[in-house]
């Protein structure tokens, strides 16, 4: 199945598994939209791309109305919407009474309020396309750990929420699925990538498992992904 040509818009894409999402997506010819909070990582983003085939955009995921913005400037761009990535998220950590309540609802608005209104924002272009929207949730949406009660919750329901959405959406012929990864070389909750994140997945290969599950057949639909790192000893 030929991706070449189609529009893909990722949220959070400006590091980390949405970046590389995006490189993955640019390199079968897909024109791709990436967005994120802030204008500078953005603009950022967009110098390393160096690709007139990517859409920078300014948007908090846990406000409804700026992804209703960024699909409509995707669709004024380009006129189609193919693939939704809900990628953002943020995770803070720490014992269930010492979590802070703005980082309890930061969770809750970025990771599992975000998911909705990115499908909110974009379901009616999806229907339009026949598209694909994937959620990328985590290994923690499964199983629970210590110090992770807002992350843990956050992700069973994106999890959760992912299930329920591709039940009611395969009958536009939407195809829906969640990504659910253990470690990743990224710069998630202010990690640095290092040569000591060998051992992890890295986003490139997040990348190459969305672009199989694109050109999969249509009839076909893997809806929850569990991916881990083969070899965790060697950490």
């Amino acid at each position: 199945m030929s991706l070449l040509g189609k529009v893909a818009y990722i949220t959070g894409g400006t590091k980390g598994i949405g970046y590389g999402i995006a490189e993955s997506l640019l390199e079968q010819g897909m024109k791709v939209a990436i967005s994120g909070r802030s204008p500078k990582s953005v603009e950022e983003a967009l110098k390393s791309f160096n690709n007139d085939a990517v859409l920078g955009l300014v948007s908090d995921v846990s406000k409804l109305e700026d992804e209703v913005k960024a699909v409509e400037a995707i669709l004024k761009k380009w006129g189609r919407l193919d693939v939704v990535m809900a990628n953002a998220g943020v995770g803070h950590f720490a014992p269930i009474d010492q979590i802070t309540e703005g980082d309890w609802h930061q969770m809750i608005d970025t990771n599992l309020n975000g998911v909705f209104h990115t499908l909110k924002a974009s379901v009616e272009a999806l229907k339009e396309s026949e598209g694909y929207y994937m959620t990328l949730a985590s290994l923690a949406g499964t199983n629970f750990f210590a110090t992770a009660a807002g992350y843990n919750a956050t992700k069973f329901g994106v999890v959760g929420f992912t299930q329920a959405a591709m039940l009611d959406l395969r009958k536009y012929n939407i195809k829906v699925t969640t990504i659910m990864p253990g470690s990743v070389a990224t710069h998630f909750n202010d990690h640095v990538p290092s040569d000591q994140d060998a051992w992890k997945i890295q986003p490139e290969d997040i990348g190459q498992l969305v672009v199989d599950l694109l050109r999969m057949h249509p009839r076909t639909l893997p809806s929850k992904i569990e991916v881990r790192p083969t070899r965790p000893d060697l950490k």
